[in-house]
């Protein structure tokens, strides 16, 4: 199993009544990224946040790719499962147990996450995407069944094309993950409408309790 130390990260206590955030950034960032938006998603929550492994011209990334849109296929594949044994070795080392864990992750860390939620659904059953696209042509056909992914991509995004997002969508359903697809006009960015979606997706209470207020 991958210790925790095998990816440099951050880890930030949070409520045991709410979901652990595992945060995952887009190419170039770090596991301060996404911190913002988790904090506008779950207040609350306890945050793990690992830094991309794989360095393409000095910018982090999760997985090597060929060329701009061309994933290198057998990387994702041994990227996603050291991530996932990442995640079940932080569950140890930091006494999470058996609390909900759910994958925060922009453009390629919605990529790994995706790639993740196919191929490991011991350590990954919930995800929330945005400006994602299929990380592999023919993931294997893992029973996904009380899976959950939440997917927000734009209409017009160079970087995600939304027929890649589709396939994606595909996937997950054809394998019998819950998923939710949320389009918007924008391109590859994480807008408001898409966040305060996702905050209802996350916690459907509190969404509820927010549209009556």
């Amino acid at each position: 199993m991958t210790a925790p130390e095998s990816l440099e990260h951050k880890y930030v206590e949070g409520s045991p009544d709410e979901p652990v955030l595992l945060l995952l950034h887009g190419t170039g960032g770090g596991p301060d990224d996404l911190v913002p938006l988790a904090r506008q998603l779950s207040p609350a929550s306890a945050l793990l946040a690992p830094a991309g492994p794989v360095s393409e011209h000095g910018a982090a990334r999760w997985f090597r790719r060929l060329a701009e849109g061309v994933f290198d296929h057998e990387d994702v594949v041994l990227r996603a499962n050291q991530l996932a044994d990442f995640v079940a070795a932080s569950r140890e080392e930091y006494g999470l147990g058996d609390r909900r864990l759910v994958a925060i992750g922009f453009s390629n860390g919605a990529n790994i996450a995706a790639a993740v939620t196919l191929l490991r659904p011991d350590a990954v059953r919930e995800a929330a995407l945005f400006a994602a696209m299929s990380p592999l042509p023919d993931p294997p056909r893992n029973d996904l069944s009380g899976t959950r992914v939440f997917l927000s991509n734009g209409e017009h995004d160079p970087m995600a094309p939304l027929a890649s997002a589709e396939t994606l969508v595909r996937d997950l359903r054809e394998r019998d993950a819950e998923v939710v697809a949320h389009r918007h006009p924008g391109g590859h960015q994480v807008t408001g409408n898409g966040l305060v979606a996702a905050a209802g997706w996350l916690n459907p209470r509190r969404g509820e309790q927010s549209t009556r207020t």
